[in-house]
């Protein structure tokens, strides 16, 4: 096909940056050819490029295909927009050519891909319209194996794809062509956490999301989400794979798992069920909020709305009948303004503040709990309540840094008793008047030094770890050795149980506790403890072990 042009795009590859691009203006491009209105196998290679204004017209050409894809995949980009009525794989060209059963189908599949350049197994590809109005396809296998793919997917009627009375048929056929409901998603360079509300916020504007389960696994954060129809999951794929959730970090890789359902069993920070609110919220974990409770109702929480530029908001979905999808237009200001977040109107997951309970009264400070939340993010301020003293109001950074807080303390023990955690209903922690008696329950701690992640890409975030027995020990000055070390946390009313210095780095240790509980406190009592030479030690908690 030496007449095509290679390098002519529809659309313009998305930032590193953004979640989503800003719009792009200039219109899509056309394959012309005057001497025929109708593309298949034999002729096919007549095509000749050219810059000419983009047409309407039910074939689109799609470009830059990875050598490996499926028929079913290709199939799969027009699914949203309405019914594929034909199809002709050019394997050898990495290329094919997509028939829509109308042009008013194929101009809203191609308006759309101008704002969000499709990936297919992790490569970008390209479509524009073909000058051509109709497909016309022969028997060799190569074309047998597409229609018996689009036989396989085409099972629902035309403009039913978001209807819930054809869920069963685009299921059945999406099955058939080898697709879940079910998405696989890794995040990496994780810098700042991603709460699994993060995760359902964005995921929720393209379909219902069911269920979310997340877990660490290879040392990565990974989740498996389930939509309620594998189009959802297809689109959700296509727009979102590669993208990162934070600037320049949080990067989503999604791939499709072999699972069709995800069984959950209890509803808490690490996995959720939207259909079932009754669900428990198992041993280590607080029951609902009330508030996100009665969020889910019955049914399923409000589609995650995206402010434009000028103020006004649209939802992103895939409409029962064809028309234009909404544009994905987000302003780098708009996402400047939601601070270190990509996505415009995500301010984190929920509150900032917390409310602890089940505190031991003689023994609890707002210094002690600065320390200890302060290893999941920066905390404010913190307020025990004079009348109450088992309780506390604790104001993080944003609403990720208080799920990560609360997801990784809620049940551990303090001071002998296990703490509760959950969101409070106050939107910030209020300080006492000017002269006002605080009795030391009240502090401010916005300008501490103290704070772990004010520098934005720090290592620390990614060294965040649930409360364990083993302390990463860190700024150790040379002088010190492994029996002062031992000995500063033996005199805590603690059990060393074991000491490594890191083999290249001196300045850094592991030693583990006799149990969580113990490391914890030793936490509180000794980071920031002063070890001499200017050296202020620093820990946190570790996932190794000695």
């Amino acid at each position: 096909m030496d007449g095509i042009v290679q390098d002519l795009t529809v659309g313009t590859k998305r930032g590193a940056d953004e979640l989503f691009p800003t719009c792009v203006t200039n219109g899509p491009f056309i394959m012309n050819d005057n001497n025929s209105s109708a593309a298949n196998g034999n002729d096919i290679k007549k095509f000749k490029g050219d810059r000419s204004a983009g047409v309407p017209s039910r074939v689109i050409h799609v470009r830059k295909l990875p050598s490996d894809v499926t028929e079913a995949e290709v199939i799969s980009l027009g699914l949203p927009f309405g019914k594929v009525t034909n199809l002709l794989m050019l394997k050898g060209k990495n290329q094919a050519f997509i028939e829509m059963n109308t042009e008013e189908a194929a101009n809203t599949m191609v308006n759309y891909y101008t704002t969000v350049t499709p990936v297919l197994r992790s490569q970008p590809i390209y479509i524009q319209f073909s000058n051509h109005k109709e497909l016309k396809t022969d028997n060799t296998p190569n074309q047998a194996r597409a229609q018996a793919a689009l036989q396989a997917v085409n099972l629902a009627p035309p403009g039913s794809l978001a209807l819930p009375g054809a869920a069963a048929a685009v299921d059945a056929g999406m099955a058939m062509a080898g697709q879940s409901p079910v998405l696989r998603i890794i995040v990496e360079n994780l810098f700042y956490p991603v709460a699994l509300d993060v995760l359902h916020q964005i995921f929720s504007k393209f379909g219902t999301v069911l269920k979310i389960i997340t877990f660490t696994k290879n040392h990565q954060f990974q989740a498996l989400l389930q939509y309620a129809d594998p189009v959802s999951a297809q689109h959700a794929k296509l727009s979102l794979d590669g993208q990162n959730i934070y600037n320049a970090c949080c990067t989503l890789r999604i791939d499709f798992s072999k699972l069709t359902s995800l069984n959950v069993k209890y509803n808490n920070d690490k996995s959720r069920d939207y259909t079932r609110p009754d669900l428990p919220s198992g041993d280590s974990q607080p029951p609902l909020d009330q508030t996100m409770a009665a969020a889910f109702g019955t049914g399923f929480p409000p589609a995650f709305a995206i402010p434009q530029a000028a103020g006004t908001v649209f939802r992103l979905t895939v409409p029962s009948v064809h028309g234009a999808l909404a544009p994905l237009a987000i302003p780098a200001a708009a996402a400047a303004a939601a601070g270190r977040i990509a996505i415009p109107g995500l301010t984190g997951a929920g509150n900032c503040v917390l409310l602890v309970s089940s505190l031991n009264p003689e023994r609890v400070t707002p210094q002690c709990l600065f320390i200890l939340f302060g290893v999941y993010g920066d905390v404010q301020r913190v307020k025990i309540l004079f009348k109450k003293k088992e309780n506390a109001l604790i104001q993080m950074t944003d609403g990720n840094q208080a799920q990560l807080a609360m997801s990784h303390l809620n049940g551990q023990k303090l001071h002998g008793k296990p703490i509760r955690i959950t969101l409070s209903k106050h939107q910030t922690v209020q300080l006492p008047r000017e002269g006002q008696e605080t009795h030391g329950l009240t502090k401010d701690y916005g300008n501490s030094p103290l704070h772990r992640f004010k520098k934005p890409g720090s290592k620390n975030f990614q060294n965040i770890f649930p409360p364990s027995a083993t302390l990463h020990l860190s700024n150790i000055p040379p002088s010190v050795t492994e029996e002062d070390l031992k000995m500063l946390f033996s005199s805590n009313s603690g059990v060393v149980k074991g000491f490594k210095f890191f083999q290249k780095d001196r300045k850094m240790a592991l030693i583990q506790m006799g149990s969580v509980e113990e490391a914890i406190q030793s936490l509180i009592d000794l980071h920031n403890h002063d070890l001499g030479e200017n050296h202020h030690l620093r820990v946190s908690f570790s996932k190794s072990t000695i």
